[in-house]
């Protein structure tokens, strides 16, 4: 298995949480249950986020896939970037150190 890293950012739309609805607060929590499902069966090996509400916020999502195509589909299919409330950017990656 290979390591990968996927950026997380907020369209800009989004960044106004005034703007959120129902619908976005659903799309953000199965964002999260996805994460965590993936975290307890060992292919997530981080999931978060910085706290800073401005343009400069971001996640990230380091994670373990076969091959650059799969890591994709995965980034790809992780719902917040589904349903259009972020963007992702995939890289390749390797944890070098992690503590226990």
């Amino acid at each position: 298995m290979e390591q990968y890293l996927y950026q997380l950012k907020l369209k800009p739309y989004y960044l106004v949480h005034e703007n959120w609805t129902k619908k976005e607060e659903e799309i953000i929590n199965r964002h999260f249950q996805k994460l965590k499902k993936f975290t307890d069966e060992g292919k997530v090996i981080l999931a978060g986020r910085t706290l800073n509400e401005d343009e400069s916020g971001f996640g990230i999502v380091i994670f373990e896939a076969e091959n650059e195509q799969s890591a994709k589909e995965f980034m790809e299919n992780d719902p917040a970037i589904l349903e259009g409330m972020m963007e992702g950017t995939l890289f390749p990656y390797r944890v070098a150190l992690i503590r226990k």
